[in-house]
């Protein structure tokens, strides 16, 4: 087979898959005719063969797929306006010191943050898919250990979490995530046709955002001002659970 007719042949295959096909699914489609090396080298020259049209061919954690570039989203807004939630400081910041520092267990998390971290916060990024336990500490209470997922790297559009940008902090953490247009930057070119139902799959299960902390760290009242609103955080102490 020539190497046209294998492009032709992938090119097909990843404009409709579901999702990001990797080298070895890749390869069932050629029979194991062609090799690894073979394959990669025909998705390089895929990728400058795209290089001047609004979609471009991408490696993420999954795999290889077709995705709409970055400046052509505005575009596509245009059909379909909906916008997916936003997520707060408190939840990005959380998302951030688990990509940066993983694996941590929550009260690591609320050590960097130092503020109580709601529950509800790593429960909306564990439903969204970015977010998981790996294990659990061997210590005292055997905190659950929380790392980020190939759906997240995914989401990022990247392949692994070298490509992240070097932060120091949650909070530029949480700056370069949420510049990396988290969740919604690209659109799968197999789903380019409906892109709410691109929306509506990556937000099922996800928890309303006024459920999610609204403060990002404490502040200090005066004792002559009115008491501060209830807040959405939990009033049991940093170090309240095992650590």
């Amino acid at each position: 087979m020539n190497s046209v007719d294998a492009k032709r042949i992938l090119e097909t295959a990843l404009i409709c898959a579901p999702q990001a096909l990797a080298v070895r699914e890749l390869r069932t489609l050629f029979d194991d005719e062609l090799g690894a090396d073979s394959l990669k080298t025909l998705l390089a020259e895929l990728q400058l063969e795209w290089t001047p049209r609004g979609v471009e061919l991408v490696q993420v954690a999954s795999g290889w797929r077709f995705q709409s570039r970055a400046q052509m989203r505005p575009y596509l807004d245009r059909l379909h306006p909906e916008k997916p939630p936003r997520y707060t400081r408190a939840a990005l910041e959380t998302l951030a010191i688990i990509a940066y520092r993983q694996p941590v267990t929550r009260g690591d998390m609320e050590g960097v943050r130092g503020v109580t971290i709601n529950a509800l916060v790593i429960k909306q990024l564990e439903d969204r898919g970015w977010v998981e336990v790996i294990g659990h500490r061997e210590t005292v209470g055997r905190p659950a250990l929380f790392a980020t997922t190939r759906q997240f790297l995914d989401d990022l559009g990247i392949e692994s979490l070298d490509q992240l940008p070097a932060q120091d902090d949650p909070q530029s953490g949480a700056d370069a995530l949420n510049a990396l247009t988290l969740g919604a930057g690209h659109l799968p070119v197999n789903l380019a046709t409906n892109p709410a139902a691109h929306l509506a799959d990556h937000s099922q299960a996800r928890l309303p955002i006024d459920a999610l902390v609204a403060t990002d760290r404490p502040t200090t009242t005066p004792a002559q001002a009115s008491p501060p609103a209830p807040s959405n955080e939990t009033d049991s102490p940093i170090g309240a659970h095992p650590t």
